[in-house]
């Protein structure tokens, strides 16, 4: 089956993107690099250390194998906010997200200034803006989890990327909903600004999914607030869009806050090459979007939109 996200154009101009990858590196140099620098709790994160991570990421102009754009799916909201905490007071297993963008192109030179912008489901598989869509399976309504998040904006956001080519998010582990795997979602811009604390110009060229390893996924759903969703959860084999690529096809690379307590939650990482001149429209590849099984968004939100999204798109 094959099925694409259709992304409408806005009266903002589209932002610039840049093509992303997985972290395939040759000799595995660039995958070491890009994880010791994404886990860096040091002064990389402003940037002081970019002549290190630059020297150190520039090894090759062959670093690694572009991953193949796939369906932004049928969630996607345009104007989400610029920040690096996305929960809004969502409940769940917290996660550390944090994405090195490189110019694979320039030998693997960190790109700063890249805009990423990632979003997805709650804990029962809910996606603000979209919160009656059924996650499929038996899971409460999304009103009942208690938070305080806003209904249209909960777990999206983007980051702008350091002097190392490093964006960090602080959400939570998501959820799933049939019959798809556990997933983020992702499109990386340039050439836009920071205004008013959302993105705004540029275009995008890369849309893509981040992936998580069954059985660090299966674990975490058998703990508060995952278990209340049961149903058949899908490994990524058996997957529509994850095409078995590991790191080059967005799994994700995990480390335990602490191994003997998984509710303290994960540390995710991977690297992002680029080509500076593709272009993507948000349709993508892949085989397919993931549309939940009733209750599918069927082009609008069942909210409003943030103010500065003027419209949603959505896979049918």
């Amino acid at each position: 089956m094959f099925m694409t996200g259709n992304h409408k154009d806005s009266t903002i101009t589209r932002r610039r993107a840049l093509a992303v990858t997985g972290g395939t590196v040759a000799a595995g140099g660039l995958a070491v690099a890009g994880y010791q620098s994404a886990f860096a709790d040091t002064a990389a994160d402003d940037g002081a250390s970019a002549s290190a991570s630059a020297t150190s990421t520039s090894t090759s102009s062959s670093c690694m194998t572009l991953m193949t754009s796939v369906t932004e799916g049928p969630y996607y909201l345009d104007g989400a906010l610029v920040r690096k905490d996305i929960t809004e007071g969502k409940s769940g297993v917290p996660l550390t997200l944090r994405l090195t963008v490189v110019d694979a192109t320039d030998g693997c030179t960190p790109v700063s200034g890249a805009a990423v912008e990632i979003w997805h489901c709650d804990a029962w598989g809910y996606y603000s803006g979209y919160t009656t869509a059924n996650p499929g399976g038996s899971a409460p309504a999304e009103s009942e989890d208690g938070s305080t998040a806003d209904d249209d904006t909960y777990l999206r956001g983007y980051q702008i990327a350091n002097a190392n080519g490093v964006v960090k998010f602080e959400t939570v582990f998501p959820g799933w909903y049939t019959p798809r795997t556990c997933h983020i979602h992702l499109k990386v811009h340039t050439g836009g600004q920071k205004e008013d604390g959302t993105y705004e110009g540029g275009k995008v060229n890369y849309t893509g999914q981040l992936f998580f390893p069954d059985d660090i996924a299966e674990e975490i759903f058998t703990l508060e607030p995952y278990s209340k969703h049961s149903g058949s959860y899908t490994t990524l084999d058996d997957d529509m869009v994850y095409d078995g690529g590991g790191t080059s096809s967005g799994l994700l690379t995990l480390k335990a806050v602490h191994k003997a307590d998984p509710s303290k939650g994960y540390k995710g990482s991977i690297t992002l090459g680029v080509d500076p001149d593709a272009e993507n429209t948000g349709a993508g590849g892949g085989a397919g979007g993931g549309t939940p099984p009733s209750g599918a968004p069927s082009g609008a939100p069942t909210g409003a939109p943030p103010s500065d999204a003027p419209s949603a798109s959505a896979s049918s």
